[in-house]
């Protein structure tokens, strides 16, 4: 025989109370874009950056052709190049497969460092008497492929460099903690200039200038650097960005 079904109660007890704020769980989490949205191909901006690497690393041949590799490859503005088109080949790669782009705290930084150079380059040896090169010649030898060499490396290059950053590259993604890691490698590039017996720059030459001169000038290079990299990421807040972040 079946048993009788208890009846309903027509009062339920009230239940306790859930504690919401003691259950971490439950709290809301915030989760990037990229995590969500897929990123997209970007042939264009692919076939750009791909460019862009060939023109540095061209202009990195042909210095180093003229100059040798061991005295070519000792500039900053050969280096961070260098830098430069291994960065920039790889977002190529990235932008033609739909890959999720390379963290604003490396390529700030090569940014940084190209601009960096130009500006050196164009405000302190541009109009020096002889004329600056980096073949080491007191004379202009092979005058023309060494002038289309620095143009290259000081013009070229990080024009292309800036023009993707303000047009083919998400806005605000620079944080001011990343300012001072970026001096880590021009910090070590003036310590190995001063251990040298004999610059590769004239503004930091010891034996021309001696000690006190020359820290004094690589002193203000590195608060200059430190102030061009807080410049570039306030600029990185303030432009508009030109494409979504999931680029």
């Amino acid at each position: 025989m079946t048993a009788p079904i208890p009846p309903v109660p027509r009062e339920i007890p009230d239940l306790p109370a859930i504690p919401w704020e003691n259950m971490p769980v439950l709290k809301p989490s915030f989760v990037p874009v990229t995590a969500v949205v897929a990123p997209v191909r970007r042939p264009l901006v692919a076939a750009y950056r791909l460019l862009t690497a060939l023109l540095a690393g061209a202009g990195v041949a042909l210095e180093i052709y003229l100059a040798g590799p061991a005295r070519a490859l000792s500039y900053f503005s050969v280096q961070s190049t260098v830098l430069l088109a291994v960065v920039t080949l790889v977002s190529a790669s990235r932008s033609w497969h739909p890959r999720r782009a390379l963290p604003a705290a490396l390529t700030g930084a090569v940014l940084l460092y190209v601009v960096i150079g130009a500006v050196v380059y164009h405000v302190l040896l541009a109009h020096t008497t002889p004329p600056f090169t980096m073949t080491g010649a007191t004379a202009p030898v092979r005058w023309h492929g060494q002038w289309a060499a620095l143009q290259v490396l000081h013009t070229l290059v990080p024009l292309a460099a800036v023009l993707d950053w303000l047009l083919l590259t998400p806005a605000s993604r620079m944080h001011l903690r990343q300012a001072a890691g970026w001096l880590l490698f021009p910090l070590a590039y003036l310590i190995f200039l001063l251990t040298r017996a004999r610059s590769l720059y004239p503004f930091l030459d010891i034996p021309a200038h001696g000690y006190r001169h020359t820290l004094a000038n690589a002193l203000l290079l590195g608060l200059a650097i430190y102030a061009s990299a807080v410049l570039l990421i306030a600029l990185d807040h303030a432009r508009p960005s030109p494409v979504r972040r999931r680029v």
